[in-house]
């Protein structure tokens, strides 16, 4: 996974906008966001629960961390190199439904 690929898949969910802050590309849904990172890195920041964050630290400590700062709050650190596009996938849109209001999530259909 590149972090090209990583933009296409967050760009492609509905009201995503991504915005430079702190020096890095943000990925928003109505102002809150859900993903971080920088075309320079190979790691990006994405929303997880608490649950999430220990079940992909425990499958895979080699390519999941806790985020630096947000990591209490179930962020995970992703080295995407070692991240497949069907679990990019996965954690992208389950990043988008824990950040998107409500009546917004009726618009991201679960199975194709």
């Amino acid at each position: 996974m590149t972090f090209k690929q990583l933009r296409r898949l967050c760009m492609s969910l509905p009201d995503v906008e991504e915005r430079e802050t702190w020096g890095e590309a943000t990925f928003r849904v109505r102002e809150k966001i859900f993903v971080i990172g920088s075309l320079d890195s190979e790691t990006a920041s994405v929303k997880a629960s608490l649950d999430d964050q220990a079940g992909l630290m425990e499958m895979d400590p080699d390519t999941f961390s806790p985020s630096a700062y947000t990591g209490r709050y179930g962020w995970v650190r992703v080295r995407l190199p070692g991240l497949s596009p069907e679990l990019a996938e996965r954690l992208i849109r389950n990043a988008w439904r824990l950040t998107a209001p409500k009546r917004l999530l009726a618009k991201l259909e679960e199975p194709r």
